[in-house]
Order: structure tokens, then C-alpha cells, then sequence
């Protein structure tokens, strides 16, 4: 008989309870057989409660370990929750400050009386009787009701939206939408505009060019700060220049149900009217199909379908034809209602044939668009209403099915959002029944497709999604919403209904010998990054991952590309790391970083990352990661590492060492490393040039620095310019800054316009200090406008600037003048400084001396520039006309024409014709038509020749590029407008926008505005508007850009940005 385990509750010496019950059994003693099942029974209580006890035992051990991580977490969460709460205090205080002006605009508005007295004194004279006989009275009527009622309607879509925000963003996944705009039309019913001739003239000017109404973009600023409320300003700001970088008639197309209007017609009107108050203009066409229906039962008359199609005959046309009318009707009066502008459009713009006249009778296939009539009421600032009726050569109207006629507009307006508006919001998953927020076709279509759920209805929705999505550019997609939620689509990443797009496919590659172009993959590496040296870096990092394991993921156009790195011996960090992960503005507005990392997520069930605490998606990060912990700037990021001791370790080594603890593996910290070291040097020279020559420490100092900077090895740049579809040259910002210093600065040939606005522009600048200021006519008198010390007008001769360079009395001088007159001045600073002060040079002498760098920073190497001590500034003509060509150079099919008309400012103060504004009234003077020097300039920028005719007109400042470029393919508006937004993507004084650029709004602003992109219908001719203030960026910002760099100082120093 085997030997029974020991059992602590079974008393020694006794064999147990099976034992004891094997001999009651035999005694047959009912008494001891009851005792010994009670005592197996309190056996197994006990023992069950042991392993209950030791269970309880093993779950508190687990919560500790879980208590010791969220410890260690808590110390890095501490900080970052800090800076949370000041965000949000503010961004709550923002919020309270915009209400309360809201509330206060409604009370002026409800509160001033609607008839406004106007009083103008005759130009003879004034008395108290004649005033009363002769006075001229002006009343203005103003409808109140239109302007309360739209006001209302915009503060309480506001209320509702931030709540239905709120709610969504704890369950809906962060995505992005793609999808313009124009100036509103409507104007506030203003006392000025109703001023007479006759009436005296307060204030007299010169004609300089007038900014935009004040008031539109009051209204749109006004609504920009309640979106930001809504969202975050990043999101707003990013969607806003999304939609606005395309024409107006490019924006949106929304095509409306026939049971929206019926059951929400006013949350519809009031999304549009919304809309409309930040300046865009969406395209509304609509249908009527259950009213049809119902219309048609009342009349005696039954709805006849063959596949899914309406069978029309006479009768059903003309019952048809009234009810969209009506329906039409009642959108616009809503919409007018609340002040907002809209226009029916029942016919002209659809063209088709018969579908099968035989089986459908009058229903039609559209052939053709046409957008004269829409193009005309946004013209006009209105909001274009079109129902789905088409017509035929002959005048015959067909009926044609909504959607169809929505994505037939869509293929010809080729817009960057097609909505449809639907009453349940969106597209819904079958097995888990929550709503599809985004579908990427390119990699989900044929999965889909598969589903069992998807079919009837919703197949065909998908299928015809596809076949419209191929046909437009790839950054067009299509929301399927409810017009409640139309804002929060339109203007957060977390949008509301489904999104459908194409998306890109994420590609892998494991080795370099994997890509086709390894040039194409350092060009994205270093787009963006700042430092002269960040090429040479690059192609260092990629050499060494020649030696290490790693995986790229990447997208097809490469807009993102993440790199990382496994975890290997050889690696300072135990877990795998997310070195570099670059990623372009429409990367970001397009969700291809979501795809990307949750390839990267798919691959790595760990991963840690750094980002710069200024990064403009920071929060994109957070929401990627379980913890992070805030140091000096920057943030180290991490998911997937459970056990605390690794998560303490990783946070200790983090706050010794920052962004360092991953040493050469995270290209990051490489170009971090690069850029410190050039500091330390420029300090290091700085210091020994201060002790050597005590008298001359200031300017010592500047020279130290810029040799400095001039010895350290520099990207060679080639002899001929490239172009490519990123910006291979982005902008030099305050992380390359070099000099901390102030720079001495002498002017010569200050009397011109350029020279005061170069003053104005110093005066400003932190580190700029304006010493010497020479001009033979103001000599002897004070400068006005410049503050930061008293400084009189000199009269320089050379011998004294050649003094002056000497006694390093001067860093940076500045030649403001006139054509062939600078030469003695540069070659008395070359004979009195041997290491050679930077002098930037405004006038033509040196533009074409291959001694002198050519100082046009968005087209010419910055590298080159910050380390030239002679800069020829670009012209004003010239500027704007290579950054309007430049991007399109690779597809010249002939030689450009360039059509530009100056202001008169541009002529200079000496009095001639070309700037006398009586001669210059209702005229345009063309001048100087072949051979102009500004012509010889621009063809040896661009490499290529082109034709310059020159024009001055009656404004005062700004000039105006109409440029004519043939191209050697077809292309349409959209990939031009695209190359230009890529070419100069970062670049903070180059805007790209859909419109043709106004000389108005250039005017007194420190950049260039490009747009246009008119195609001819061969699609091998393109126009090109650019627009430029020819003292600004033509002339003094550009001057201030070059001298920023040459100085090493972040390249929009002292430079008002927008």
C-alpha cells in the first residue's frame, strides 16, 4: 500500500481520513463515520482558503510591481502635466476673451440704432444758419436683422461644436482631412463708403497700395480664434492654409441629400454660412429624391426604377423640375436669412446625352462641365446652389442622378474635399458596429471588399468612391458626414464622419543596396534640417548603416520616412529606436505618419524616441506613447516597456545624458552635436581674438565668429542650381545661430526709399547696431525713426571708410546706391581689412562678379551665403521673377515671358516721368522693353533665357509679375501648384496660394506671394503670378536676410513675420 502524503491538517499518527473511514466503516459506527466527514470536509475548506490566500498573495506582489512603474512614470508625467495645466489656463483664458468680445460685438450690433446721421460741412465755409440751410445729409440704412440673426446663428454653432468635439475626442483616433478658399464678399455696411466727392477732404496721400477690406479679415480672425477653441491652433491654422492654397472653386463640393434640406435644413445653412465667415467656398449641388417620391404618390403617379435608376417621363421631368426649384429656393432664402450670399444655378452647367431613352426615357450621362456660371457667383461672392438637371445639344432637359452629377463636377473642378451629406454621418464597420473613420484604399479596398457587411448600398458607395478618387489628384478625398458635424470634419484631425481617400501604401526596406536612387533617400534625410553641415552629416549617418541593422518605412512619394534602429550589441540604448522620422507639411495634413507608424508599431512591440519640446506635433506624440519624461527642450518618448526597473533605468539615463544617451545611432543628436560644435568653435575663436587685441574685442569678436564659420568644411555647392520636388535648401533659423553679439553696421547712401526701410528694419533688430550713416545731401542733420542711439548724417569719402575698415570700427557695411557708383567704397574696405568686413552690395555693380555671392537665399545655397563676406543683393524685379519660374525650370518647353509693372517707388526720389504720379494718373508707362539689366539677370540665375518687359504704374510701392511659361509636358494647375508648394515648403516669406496674388496685399509685407497657375487647355502652357514690395523683399528684408546669415544670426532675425 503506498504511502499517503504529508498533510498538515491530518493529525500525526493517523493514516487519515480515509483511513478513519475505512475503519468506522468496519466498526459500523454511524457516530465516528459523521465525525470523520466533518473533518474532511473542514480539510478541504481549509486547504481551499490556503489556496485562496496564496492566490490574493501572488495578485498583491503584481500590484506592487505595477505601483513601483507608475512611480517611476509618475516623476515624468509630473512635469509634463504641469505644462499641460499652464496650456490649458491660457488657452481657457483665450477662450473666455473671445466670448466676451463676441458678446460685446452682439450688443453694438443690437444696440446701435439702424439710421446713422451724417453731417458734411460745405467746402465754402460754416455758420451756424447756413450750416443749417446748406448742410448735406446722408442717412444709411443698415438691415439689422440679417447681420444679428447670422451672428447668433455663428456664436451658437460655435457652443454646440465645442461640445460635440469634447465628446468625440476620448473615442475617435486622431486622422487628418485634405481638402480653399476666396475673399468673402460682403461687406459691413460702413459711413466711409457712403462719403460724396463733394465733401471735404480730411487727409490727402499718395496712392499707395491699400491692404485688404479690414473688416473681412477682422471677421475671419474673429472665427479663427473661436476654431481654436474648438480644436487646437495648430489644426486650424494648418486645415485653414489647406483649404486656402487652392482656388476658390477648388475647395469643396458638397452634394446634399433630398431628406437633408427636408429635416435639416437650418444645421445645414448654418455649416455653409460658417463656411462662407472664414472664406471659403464650397459648391452645393442637391437633390430631391424622397420629395419626388411623395410628390408623385400625391399626384396619381407611380415611381418606376429599372437597376436602381428613376424611369422619367414627361410628367415626372416636370413635377421634377418644380420641386428642385422649390427645394433649391428654400436652401438659399435659409442661407440669405442669416446674411450669407447664394446663388441658384438650375441649368447651364451640366451637359449630357441620353443614358438609354428607350429603357430610362429622359434620364441623361453627363459629358460635359461647364464652370463659367460657378466661377462667376463666387466671382461675385456667393455661394453657387445647383441642382442635378443636365440638357442636352438640343436644349432637352434630362434628369440626372445627384451623386452622379457631384462626382462628374469633382473630375472637372478636381477640388480637394468631395462631402456627401448624410443623415446617419458616415460608413459603419458590420461586426463591430462602430462608424469607419478612415479608409485608405490603395492597402484596405480589396480587404473590404471581402466583408460581408459590405454590400447593396454600401458596396456600390465604395466601388464608386474608387473609380472618382483615380480620377483626381491623389490629395483629394471624400467625406461621407452629417452636416451638423461638418466643421469638426473639415477642421480637426479627428474629424467626425468617414473619410475615404487613396493613401499610400507603407513600403520597407532592410539594406541600402534595396534603393534604386540612395541620393533620392539623403535628399529626404535632410530636407528641412537646419545647419550648414547637415549634408555632410547625412551622408555619414547613412554610410554607417552600411554596418548595423535597421528598417526604413517609408511611403511611396516618400513624404514620411521613419528610420529604426533594432536593439544590438553594439547600441547605447536596449531597446529599439526611432532615429529619425521625417515627415512634410501635407504628409502631416494627409494621416501618412499614422500609416507609418502603425507599420512601425506592427514590427516593434517596443520603441523609444526623442522629439524637440518646440515641435509643432507634440501632441501627435503623446498620443503615440504610453510614457514620457521632459529634459533641457526635449522629450523622450516610449511604449510597450512594462517592467519599472527598465522604465527607471531608461529615465535615469535620459536626465544624465539627454538626447547623447543615444549616441551616434540617432541622427537627431547627431545634428544636434554638429551644430553645438560650431558654436563652441565660434566661441573658442571669439575669446582668443579678444585677448590678442584688447582694443578691438567688440569687433574681434564678429570676425572671430564669422572666420569661424568660414573654416568650417561647408556643403560644396555645384556650379548649376538644382530643382527638385522638396525644398533641397530650406531656411537657416535661430537653431543655426552662431553670434549672440551685436553687429556695428554702417549705411552708405541713405537718402533713398530702400535706405529708410532698411533703417526702420535695423531699428528693430536685436542684434543689429547701426553706427555710421552717410548721405552727401543730409549731411550734418539728425536721423529720425532709429531709437536705439542718436546718430547724424555723414559725408563719407572713401579714405574714411578705408580708415574706418582699418580700426575694425564697422562689421557689416551696406552700399544703398545708385548703379556704378559703390566701386571706390568696396575697394577701400578690401585695402583697410585684411580679414574683410561683410559688405552686401543693393545696387547691379556686382551681380554678375563671380567674387560675389548672389544673395537671393531661397534659390542660392544658404550655406554659400553665411560663409561670403561680399553679398550683391538680388533685384526687386528680378527676386520675383526666379521664385515664380525657378520650381518649373526641369519643364521649360520655351523661353518664359516675364509682364512686370513696378510702382513708382522703384523709380527712386530723383524727380523724373517715371514717378511723377500726375503723368502717372490713369496711365502705365512701359520703359526700357529689350536689353533691360534686370532680363541679363534673371536668365544667368536660372540658367536659361528669358524675356523681361518692364512697366511703372501710379502706385506708390509693389510690384506685379505676370509671367507666360511654356512647358515641355502636359500639366494640369494642381501639379504646378503642387511642385511650387514643395520646392518652397518652409520657406517663411514665400506664400503659395491658389489665387492670382494682388499688388494690394503685397504691399508693406516682407515676403513674395505666387499663384495663378492658369493652365491652357493644351496643358503645355502655364501663367504664373507673382507679387513682391519692391522696397521690402525686393530690397531691404532681403538685404536684412543676407546680413543675418553672413553675421550668424538666425536667418529671420529682426524680419516681421506673418
Amino acid at each position: 500500500m503506498s504511502e499517503q502524503p504529508y498533510d498538515p491538517y491530518i493529525p500525526s499518527g493517523s493514516n487519515g481520513p480515509s483511513a478513519s473511514a475505512g475503519s468506522a466503516a468496519q466498526n459500523g459506527d454511524p457516530r465516528t463515520r459523521e465525525i470523520d466527514k466533518k473533518i474532511q470536509e473542514t480539510v478541504d475548506t481549509m486547504r481551499s482558503n490556503i489556496f485562496k490566500v496564496s492566490e490574493r498573495g501572488e495578485r498583491l506582489d503584481s500590484l506592487q510591481d505595477k505601483t513601483d512603474n507608475l512611480a517611476v512614470s509618475a516623476q515624468g508625467f509630473r512635469r509634463g502635466a504641469n505644462r499641460v495645466r499652464k496650456q490649458m489656463w491660457w488657452k481657457d483664458m483665450k477662450m473666455r476673451v473671445c466670448l466676451v468680445i463676441c458678446i460685446i460685438c452682439l450688443l453694438i450690433v443690437i444696440i446701435v440704432p439702424a439710421g446713422v446721421e451724417l453731417f458734411f460741412l460745405p467746402e465754402s465755409g460754416f455758420s451756424k444758419k447756413a450750416g443749417e440751410k446748406n448742410r448735406a445729409r446722408l442717412r444709411l440704412h443698415c438691415v439689422r436683422s440679417k447681420t444679428i440673426e447670422s451672428c447668433r446663428m455663428l456664436v451658437d454653432k460655435m457652443f454646440s461644436l465645442r461640445t460635440a468635439v469634447r465628446r468625440a475626442s476620448t473615442s475617435k483616433p486622431l486622422r487628418a482631412l485634405s481638402a480653399p478658399h476666396a475673399v468673402s464678399s460682403a461687406r459691413l455696411c460702413s459711413p466711409r463708403h457712403a462719403l460724396k466727392a463733394s465733401a471735404v477732404p480730411l487727409l490727402q496721400s499718395r496712392p499707395y497700395s491699400r491692404a485688404a477690406d479690414p473688416h473681412l479679415s477682422s471677421t475671419r480672425s474673429t472665427v479663427v480664434q473661436l476654431l481654436s477653441n474648438i480644436g487646437s491652433k495648430r489644426e486650424v491654422q494648418q486645415y485653414l492654409s489647406h483649404f486656402t492654397s487652392v482656388s476658390s472653386q477648388q475647395f469643396a463640393v458638397i452634394k446634399v441629400g433630398g431628406a437633408i434640406i427636408t429635416e435639416h435644413l437650418q444645421t445645414l445653412s448654418s455649416a455653409l454660412a460658417f463656411l462662407n465667415h472664414v472664406g471659403l467656398y464650397p459648391i452645393v449641388v442637391h437633390g430631391a429624391g424622397p420629395q419626388l417620391n411623395r410628390m408623385l404618390e400625391a399626384a396619381g403617379v407611380e415611381p418606376q426604377f429599372e437597376d436602381g435608376i428613376r424611369v422619367t417621363d414627361g410628367k415626372t421631368l416636370a413635377l421634377a423640375r418644380k420641386l428642385f426649384l422649390e427645394e433649391n429656393l428654400k436652401l438659399i432664402e435659409e442661407l440669405e436669412r442669416m446674411g450669407v450670399r447664394a446663388r441658384p444655378i438650375n441649368a447651364g452647367v451640366f451637359y449630357a446625352d441620353y443614358l438609354d431613352k428607350e429603357k430610362y426615357n429622359l434620364v441623361g450621362k453627363i459629358n460635359g462641365v461647364n464652370k463659367k456660371p460657378i466661377e462667376s457667383a463666387i466671382e461675385a461672392g456667393c455661394l453657387p446652389i445647383l441642382t442635378s438637371m443636365a440638357e442636352t445639344p438640343d436644349g432637352q432637359v434630362l434628369n440626372v442622378n445627384a451623386d452622379v452629377a457631384a462626382g462628374e463636377l469633382a473630375r472637372a473642378l478636381q477640388p480637394l474635399k468631395i462631402v456627401y451629406l448624410a443623415e446617419k454621418g458616415g460608413l459603419f464597420n458590420g461586426d463591430t458596429g462602430e462608424k469607419i473613420s478612415v479608409i485608405n484604399l490603395d492597402e484596405e479596398y480589396d480587404h473590404l471588399m471581402t466583408q460581408w457587411w459590405v454590400r447593396h448600398g454600401t458596396r456600390l458607395k465604395i466601388k464608386e468612391m474608387k473609380e472618382l478618387l483615380n480620377d483626381l489628384p491623389r490629395t483629394s478625398s471624400v467625406a461621407i458626414i452629417h452636416p451638423a458635424d461638418l466643421q469638426k470634419e473639415l477642421f480637426t484631425d479627428s474629424g467626425a464622419g468617414t473619410l475615404i481617400r487613396r493613401g499610400n501604401k507603407v513600403h520597407t526596406k532592410t539594406s541600402l543596396a534595396e534603393f534604386e536612387d540612395l541620393e533620392k533617400l539623403k535628399d529626404v534625410l535632410v530636407r528641412d534640417r537646419e545647419g550648414l553641415d547637415a549634408r555632410a552629416t547625412v551622408d555619414r549617418y547613412v554610410e554607417g548603416l552600411k554596418e548595423r541593422d535597421f528598417k526604413v518605412y517609408y511611403d511611396e512619394p516618400m513624404e514620411a520616412l521613419a528610420v529604426v534602429l533594432p536593439p544590438s550589441q553594439d547600441n547605447s540604448s536596449s531597446f529599439p529606436h526611432l532615429a529619425t522620422f521625417t515627415i512634410t507639411k501635407s504628409g502631416w495634413l494627409s494621416n501618412v505618419a499614422d500609416n507609418v507608424f502603425a507599420a512601425i508599431k506592427k514590427d516593434f512591440p517596443q520603441l523609444v524616441w526623442t522629439v524637440k519640446e518646440n515641435d509643432e506635433n507634440l501632441t501627435w506624440f503623446f498620443d503615440k506613447a504610453d510614457g514620457s519624461l521632459s529634459r533641457d527642450g526635449e522629450v523622450l518618448f516610449w511604449y510597450g516597456i512594462e517592467s519599472g526597473e527598465e522604465v527607471k533605468q531608461l529615465v535615469q539615463e535620459f536626465n544624465q545624458h539627454g538626447r547623447q544617451m543615444f549616441g551616434d545611432i540617432n541622427l537627431e543628436a547627431r545634428l544636434q552635436r554638429a551644430a553645438q560644435a560650431a558654436t563652441n568653435i565660434g566661441k573658442g575663436f571669439g575669446a582668443s581674438g579678444a585677448s590678442v587685441e584688447q582694443k578691438r574685442a567688440f569687433s574681434s569678436t564678429a570676425n572671430a565668429l564669422r572666420a569661424a564659420r568660414f573654416g568650417r568644411p561647408a556643403v560644396s555647392p555645384s556650379a548649376v542650381r538644382s530643382y527638385s520636388t522638396t525644398n533641397p535648401n530650406p531656411p537657416l533659423g535661430e537653431k543655426n545661430m552662431s553670434n549672440n553679439r551685436p553687429s556695428k553696421v554702417a549705411l552708405i547712401g541713405a537718402r533713398g526709399y530702400t535706405g529708410q526701410a532698411l533703417i526702420n528694419l535695423i531699428n528693430a533688430h536685436p542684434y543689429m547696431d547701426l553706427r555710421h550713416v552717410s548721405s552727401r545731401e543730409l549731411a550734418g542733420k539728425k536721423l529720425q525713426g532709429y531709437d536705439k542711439r542718436e546718430i547724424v548724417y555723414e559725408n563719407l569719402s572713401p579714405e574714411d571708410v578705408k580708415r574706418m575698415s582699418a580700426n575694425g570700427d564697422v562689421d557689416c557695411w551696406v552700399m544703398a546706391l545708385p548703379n556704378g557708383v559703390c566701386k571706390p567704397f568696396v575697394d577701400a574696405v578690401d585695402q583697410g581689412s585684411e580679414t574683410g568686413n561683410v559688405i552686401v552690395d543693393l545696387s547691379a555693380d556686382y551681380r554678375f562678379d563671380d567674387k560675389w555671392t548672389y544673395g537671393l537665399p531661397e534659390l542660392v545655397n544658404r550655406g554659400k551665403i553665411a560663409q561670403a563676406t561680399r553679398i550683391s543683393n538680388p533685384g526687386c524685379y528680378a527676386t520675383a521673377a526666379q521664385i515664380g519660374i525657378a520650381p518649373l525650370v526641369p519643364y521649360l518647353g520655351g523661353q518664359p515671358t516675364v509682364f512686370g509693372v513696378s510702382g513708382y517707388s522703384g523709380a527712386g526720389t530723383k524727380p523724373s516721368p517715371k514717378n511723377d504720379v500726375q503723368n502717372l494718373t490713369n496711365n502705365i508707362i512701359p520703359y526700357s522693353l529689350t536689353d533691360h539689366i534686370h532680363e541679363r539677370e534673371i536668365s544667368t540665375q536660372l540658367g536659361t533665357s528669358i524675356a523681361f518687359i518692364p512697366h511703372v504704374a501710379v502706385w506708390f510701392q509693389g510690384i506685379h509679375h505676370t509671367i507666360n511659361i511654356p512647358l515641355n509636358q502636359e500639366m494640369t494647375s494642381r501639379d504646378i501648384r503642387n511642385i511650387y508648394q514643395e520646392r518652397y515648403a518652409g520657406e517663411k516669406l514665400v506664400k503659395i496660394i491658389g489665387e492670382a496674388p494682388l499688388v494690394k496685399n503685397i504691399a508693406g509685407r516682407h515676403g513674395i506671394e505666387v499663384g495663378g497657375f492658369a493652365v491652357h487647355s493644351s496643358g503645355k502652357r502655364v501663367v504664373v503670378c507673382a507679387t513682391i514690395d519692391n522696397l521690402l523683399k525686393g530690397a531691404a528684408t532681403q538685404c536684412l536676410q543676407n546680413m543675418n546669415l553672413a553675421l550668424g544670426y538666425g536667418e529671420y532675425e529682426g524680419i516681421p513675420l506673418e
